[in-house]
């Protein structure tokens, strides 16, 4: 786009001329500039905003934004000293060797390049007088953002009571910055980090895996919200789906989104690949393909990136008009928002591979050519402190205009009341458990229509038994197909991508999520909910516990039910990874039968801020425990299911099928003379030795261990729904030592097999269950067993022999 054509540029020439206070800004500040394309829309934007009533006069818009060019300056000039200075001197003063860290660090480049975004979106709220929410998808660059909150007074407590913008203050702030401290309990002491946390104000997700908040966004602001969003073209590349948001996109249920994507052409080693296939032209037309409505802006300016938020909300509301009225249908363009700038913007460096992390071409404290870059870059950036002063004054007015701050935007503070839950439908045959699982979750979306609903699924929901769901949310569409359960409002999110719909859930903190997939693919949203499940628990631990609804993923088609398959369909990683997150905020659940699966639904919609992944059978199986018993497997983390006195032998089950083996195993023993109680264990995390307080606190405690796990009952095999490594492993509290406690799961082997063929591949029939229990026990096998089923125990019978009931 040609910023600079003659009428445009005669335009604002005679602006310029008639308008001192337009003038005035106009000139810019330090190495921002303002191109003539975006003086003549600030220019007709200052008539709109007075004319609205936002502003007095023309004359306060351009103050504002005059005060916004000094911020975004300053805030670059801190963003360099955070990644060099080990001293901060607020009169500007040329810098010597021990004024600089030994060590620098820092992702300068993004951190400078996000400066004038960030500002910019200050800017919009002041000039609208309205708090947006906003979000980072690049959260390494997260020194721009605490830059900038520093020095206009938006802090959280923690960073409050450390920083200010005294020298002493400033000083600090820098040395924070990459510290590497760690306190007492091994966490760390700094509460600035490399990526956006708890303690950066406002801040809603870590950024640190990209291309999630490129898949969240879209999902995240309820009706009447506003969400600002910055992405990178670098993390363009890293998840599929970033383009499908104007599939997903309604005005009777989201709020307005304003994404930008900072164009700057580098990843960290080479040019993006959006840059290598054509840069902005290429993306402009790609964004068009995708049913955006791309327009562009100078990357470097606060002042476009203000202007481009009103444009963008201004056209998706005259979109949401015209479907109102029905003269515009689905779908309509989502308005995007292209900032090209080269990276590191502002410093020298910038454009260059090394922008990225360290510009500079040495280390200042060593280098003397790297010191004077460093200082001619700093002077040209050096705001004196009382036009700091002025500039806040004028740009932070949340009393006057009777807003919150930024950190206390909407979508930082969700606060959801646990659902009504209706009176739960219990079951007293074979039932699927799915089945049941999805009666239970349709009726409390009955039950709760203020809260607004997501389902995530990547294909199959009907398949995995969740009918009554997806008739009664159906997948969200343009033109439903007749006779399909398709709506253009449909809560169901669909497509075949487990990153894109994991993160419809995730992003609908406002409301009620569930998210429903295949074991063995429900693998590819790890990397999504982990980062989540982070950023949740360092809030807990920061003293700001989430208070949105716990999500819930549901693995179905599971490892042992889904043998049709192939073995790529057979992987209980999913349990296993994410049990090795902590338990408190990471829940894993096994449910048994239909009834453990609808009370571990139920309980999971009655906690906030944690994630639950269920994994559930789907095939209708025996009701193994009451509607009673089942609520207290899921509030206790287990039960016994077997009970005995005085038992030789405790069998202890994780898993719907593993619990089938287990009791006919028992059943077997018994027969033989030898004691045995059967624990069913629900969610094994609650049994782990804790690795903090907060887990501590969350563990069942030793007398509760006892009674579900008795001392007089040396010998324990446990038969795992995953493998026995990280089975025995989670489970150290109940482990008597290798001679006498035995595991037994998934073992990496599979096919074309049923679920009797998958329990013999992997030596988890009732038979080798007993086998094991009799070694411990130091008795022989053949006292147990007959010798058919003894050979086919040892790999040389038929295996039907113990593919039958015991």
């Amino acid at each position: 786009m040609n910023h600079n054509l003659p009428w445009v540029a005669e335009r604002v020439r005679l602006f310029r001329e008639f308008d001192p206070e337009f003038a005035r800004w106009a000139r810019g500040h330090g190495p921002i500039a303002h191109n003539d394309l975006t003086q003549l829309r600030i220019h007709d934007l200052a008539q709109v905003l007075v004319a609205e009533g936002k502003a007095s006069d023309t004359s306060a818009i351009y103050r504002t934004l005059w005060a916004a060019d000094r911020l975004a300056v300053a805030g670059m000039w801190l963003t360099v000293h955070m990644t060099y200075a080990d001293r901060v001197y607020t009169d500007g003063r040329e810098m010597a060797a021990e004024d600089f860290k030994e060590t620098p660090e820092g992702h300068t480049g993004g951190s400078l390049n996000i400066v004038p975004a960030y500002v910019g979106y200050l800017a919009a709220n002041a000039l609208s007088g309205l708090t947006r929410g906003w979000l980072m998808g690049q959260g390494h660059c997260v020194a721009g953002i605490d830059a900038c909150n520093l020095l206009v007074g938006n802090m959280t407590p923690r960073h409050a009571e450390r920083y200010d913008r005294s020298e002493n203050g400033l000083t600090r702030f820098a040395r924070d910055f990459y510290s590497y401290a760690i306190d007492a309990q091994g966490r760390p002491a700094s509460p600035l980090g490399s990526h956006v946390g708890p303690n950066t104000a406002g801040g809603l997700s870590e950024g640190g895996y990209l291309g999630f908040a490129e898949l969240q966004y879209v999902h995240m602001p309820l009706p009447g919200e506003r969400l600002v969003v910055f992405l990178s073209d670098g993390a363009f590349e890293e998840q599929r789906g970033s383009d499908w948001a104007p599939r997903w996109w309604r005005a009777e249920d989201s709020g307005f989104v304003a994404p930008f994507m900072i164009l700057n052409g580098r990843r960290i080693e080479q040019r993006s690949t959006m840059q290598q296939q054509g840069g902005l032209e290429w993306f402009q037309q790609h964004l068009r393909l995708n049913g955006f409505d791309p327009m562009e802006i100078d990357g470097t300016d606060p002042a476009a990136f203000a202007w481009a938020i009103h444009a963008m909300e201004e056209r998706l509301a005259a979109c949401a008009t015209g479907v109102s009225r029905g003269t515009v249908q689905y779908p309509v363009p989502l308005h995007y928002t292209i900032a090209e700038a080269p990276k590191g913007f502002g410093f020298p460096g910038a454009g260059t591979n090394a922008a990225h992390n360290l510009p500079l071409a040495g280390n200042p404290r060593l280098d003397p050519s790297a010191r004077q870059q460093f200082n001619e870059g700093a002077r040209a950036l050096f705001v004196p402190p009382g036009e700091i002063d002025q500039a806040v004054a004028l740009l932070c007015r949340h009393e006057v205009q009777r807003r919150p701050l930024e950190r206390e935007h909407a979508l930082a503070h969700r606060q959801v009341a646990a659902p009504r839950l209706p009176e739960p439908q219990w079951h007293d045959n074979d039932v699927s458990p799915m089945g049941a699982l999805d009666g239970a979750f349709a009726a409390i979306i009955k039950a709760n229509t203020q809260l607004r609903p997501r389902v995530g699924n990547p294909d199959e929901l009907r398949s995995n038994r969740m009918g009554q769901t997806l008739d009664l949310l159906k997948h969200r569409v343009f033109t439903p197909e007749p006779g399909l359960a398709e709506a253009v409002d449909g809560a169901v999110i669909t497509a075949l991508n487990e990153e894109a719909v994991v993160s419809a859930a995730l992003g609908n903190k406002g409301g009620i999520n569930l998210v429903v997939s295949y074991e063995a693919f429900a693998v590819k949203m790890l990397g999504a909910l982990r980062q989540e499940i982070l950023f949740a628990r360092h809030q807990a631990e920061a003293g700001m516990p989430p208070g949105w609804l716990s999500v819930v993923t549901v693995a179905t088609s599971h490892t042992w039910e889904n043998g049709k398959n192939e073995q790529s369909h057979q992987d209980p990683t999913l349990a296993e990874a994410l049990l090795g997150e902590m338990s408190d905020t990471a829940r894993v659940l096994f449910p048994v039968d239909a009834n453990s699966a609808v009370a571990a639904l139920r309980a999971a919609y009655t906690s906030h801020g944690q994630f639950w992944t269920l994994v559930v059978p789907k095939r209708a199986m025996a009701s193994q425990l009451s509607g009673e018993q089942a609520q207290r497997l899921a509030d206790e983390g287990a039960c016994v299911v077997k009970p005995c006195d005085a038992p030789d032998v405790l069998l202890v089950a994780i898993g719907a099928y593993q619990l089938q083996q287990a009791l006919l195993a028992a059943r077997r023993l018994d027969d033989a003379g030898h004691r045995t109680a059967v624990t069913c264990v629900i969610e094994p995390g609650r049994f782990r030795l804790p690795r903090d307080e907060r887990e501590r606190a969350f563990v069942a405690g030793d007398a509760a261990l006892r009674s579900l796990f008795p001392d007089t009952a040396a010998v324990r095999v446990i038969v795992s729904h995953m493998r026995p490594e990280p089975t025995l492993g989670l489970l150290r509290r109940i482990d008597t030592g290798p001679r006498q406690t035995r595991a037994l799961g998934y073992q990496a082997r599979g096919g074309t097999l049923d679920v009797a063929g998958m329990l013999f591949a992997n030596r988890c029939t009732w038979a080798h269950v007993a086998t094991e229990a009799a070694q411990a026990l130091g008795v022989d096998p053949a006292s147990i067993l007959t010798a058919e089923e003894l050979a086919a125990v040892g790999g040389h019978g038929d295996p039907r022999a113990v593919m039958v009931s015991a």
